[in-house]
């Protein structure tokens, strides 16, 4: 397992996949990626909080909206591969599943992740995504279709 010169933009896509998958479904591919990989806490799972901002129509002065709870960990594979998670909610688990898996993605096992991993869980949330868009678009009202009665 060697480090590969990953894509920036990539690498965020997968975080952020990473960070919103549910916990269950996440867990889930990971048991069936088999064994954790050999590796080291660099930063060891952690609960906090974080202040989430806000800004009044999108463009307004930003404002402190309140805390939100985030757990963080930082892994170090025996490859020297690092990676990182962020995710919602105090589950110290998924923090480092994401973060493992993110260190995997850096090594010549991303190709087998991205089928095993990111990939299901990309293509289950964009139906999740579609699934919320259909209902919302059912419950879209056109006023401007009404046919008036004048003869």
């Amino acid at each position: 397992m060697s480090q590969t010169q990953i894509d920036p933009a990539a690498r965020k896509a997968w975080m952020s996949l990473l960070a919103k998958a549910p916990a269950k479904r996440l867990a889930d591919l990971w048991a069936q990626n088999g064994p954790s990989p050999e590796h080291q806490f660099l930063r060891a799972p952690e609960v906090g909080a974080v202040m989430v901002r806000g800004r009044a129509g999108a463009k307004g002065a930003a404002f402190n909206l309140g805390e939100m709870t985030v757990t963080r960990c930082s892994v170090r594979l025996s490859t020297g591969a690092d990676g990182h998670a962020y995710v919602q909610g105090r589950d110290k688990d998924k923090a480092t599943q994401a973060a493992l898996i993110d260190a995997l993605m850096q090594t010549d096992q991303a190709e087998t992740i991205q089928t095993r991993i990111i990939d299901p869980l990309e293509t289950e949330m964009k139906a999740g995504k579609a699934t919320r868009a259909a209902k919302a678009a059912a419950t879209k009202v056109d006023f401007f279709t009404m046919v008036r009665g004048e003869d």
